[in-house]
């Protein structure tokens, strides 16, 4: 009996040990992962030099358009720093770059109103024409999109200036939902409007409030048609603008002095850890090092650029090896042209590189959400599963893994068959900011920023670690 009983003990035994064989395997994994990934937030939190970077970027060099001195300042600034920190490789990539010019300070003003002559917070548009000197003047026509443009027809848009005043819809909780659904006026509204005959355009600043700041941002001239002068004006402006022409006829006069000069040679800037297995396979990390000609560009993109850069810091902090090449990549020109962006993606396919993945932070230095992946529908479906798998790890920092968009700067490596991937902060101020003289070094919050890095630093460790493959 003892002996039946005591055989019977060992059989149960054997039918559980794969079972615990199979827990010893993947259980430590998941403890060394958490523990690493905490590490780097310690690091991050109090090592990082991400805020001291951003503040020279913005403070001692400012806001750096592409072709200006300012940005080729950025270039040489953020060379160096990554020359500093011991990389294996640093080097600049050469492209070429538009150079568009504000010029002197805008006016725009009511002309003729019940309100008499009314001065409108205004900026113009990037790439957008000067009207020169004597400005132009003429009657106000109000559209919410683009589609009015081809109902109104030639016979009420000639001579006219187009007012574009499709507001964002508040009822969206991604601010850059709302955004992706009011931008197309901005970029598209100008060439719509020539197409008829009109001689300027004003649009509804791209914002998520009601002020009196104005967004510039950029336009796209369609090949074969008129360019006109195009500005923004300030969402509190539009409103009043909108109310003075339900009550009768408005004339507006509009002056800038922008022009596009010759093109410019730039630089992306980069620097990489070489992987210690798989050299060749690379994963990117970068944000935009341009910004538009108003504010510092602290959250547009000076806040992408530094994170990026402190993702290599911090993994020489900690003394991590990498399986894959890690790199990161400062783009020119994501504001006006996506001419950097372009320029690293032909350099890629001409060498036959091959990208794991590309992350893109471009939405400012706000609190850390997440990530959204993009990527050409086989690959996506391939790979986006293996990296939810890594949620449990992610979740005490309230991070999480869905599908959206990747970047700018990274889309050309999509077709490249590269999985994108967009750093996802917190949305709701962004848009207070964007494209603005607000977006300052004073605006970004010097924890969020590198809770931001830390974010990064730790999904490219679970990327590193266990590839998607």
């Amino acid at each position: 009996m003892k002996k039946r009983v005591l055989l019977r003990i060992i059989s149960l035994f054997l039918s559980v040990l794969p079972t615990v064989s199979l827990f010893s395997q993947t259980k430590p994994d998941i403890d060394e992962d958490a523990l690493f990934i905490r590490q780097i937030h310690d690091v991050a939190l109090t090592q990082s030099n991400c805020y001291p970077w951003l503040h020279f970027l913005t403070k001692k060099i400012g806001a750096r358009l592409a072709g200006s001195p300012q940005a080729a300042a950025a270039v040489e600034y953020t060379r160096q720093m990554l020359d500093s920190l011991g990389l294996d490789s640093v080097w600049l990539q050469p492209c070429t770059v538009p150079h568009w010019v504000r010029g002197e300070k805008e006016i725009v003003r009511i002309t003729q109103s019940d309100m008499g002559s009314v001065e409108l917070h205004a900026l113009a548009l990037g790439n957008s024409i000067g009207t020169g000197e004597a400005g132009i003047s003429a009657e106000v026509v109000r559209v919410m999109g683009l589609d009015e443009i081809e109902k109104l027809g030639e016979a009420k848009i000639k001579g006219k200036i187009i007012f574009f005043d499709r507001p964002f819809d508040a009822t969206k909780i991604n601010t850059f939902e709302a955004y992706g659904g009011a931008v197309d006026q901005r970029g598209n509204g100008p060439s719509e409007a020539a197409k008829y005959g009109a001689v300027g355009v004003l649009v509804r600043s791209m914002a998520s409030g009601i002020n009196d700041v104005p967004h510039t941002g950029g336009l796209i001239y369609r090949e074969g048609l008129p360019q006109i002068p195009a500005c923004a004006i300030s969402t509190n402006d539009a409103e009043l603008l909108g109310r003075l022409m339900k009550k009768s006829q408005v004339k507006v006069f509009i002056r800038t002095n922008c022009e596009m000069l010759a093109d410019q040679h730039s630089y992306n800037v980069i620097g990489e850890i070489r992987g210690s297995e798989h050299p060749n396979e690379i994963i990117v990390v970068g944000g935009h090092l341009d910004s538009w000609d108003v504010g510092e560009g602290a959250h547009d993109d000076g806040a992408g650029c530094v994170q990026s850069m402190d993702v290599l810091q911090l993994f020489k902090r900690l003394n991590y090896k990498p399986k894959h090449t890690i790199r990161c990549v400062l783009f020119m020109n994501e504001e006006n042209g996506l001419r950097g962006g372009t320029a690293y993606g032909d350099e890629a396919k001409r060498k036959g590189e091959y990208h794991l993945v590309a992350i893109e932070s471009d939405r400012g230095g706000f609190v850390p959400r997440g990530f959204t992946v993009d990527g050409e529908t086989a690959i996506f479906a391939d790979k986006f599963p293996k990296m939810q798998a890594w949620s449990n790890v992610l979740e005490p920092y309230n991070l999480t893994i869905k599908k959206g968009g990747g970047g700018a700067d990274i889309s050309p490596l999509k077709k490249q068959n590269t999985l994108l991937i967009g750093y996802e902060p917190d949305s709701q101020r962004y848009f207070e900011y964007h494209h603005t003289a607000a977006d300052v070094f004073e605006a970004v919050n010097k924890r969020e920023l590198e809770l931001g890095t830390a974010a990064m630093t730790s999904l490219i460790f679970l990327l590193d670690k266990y590839g998607l493959n």
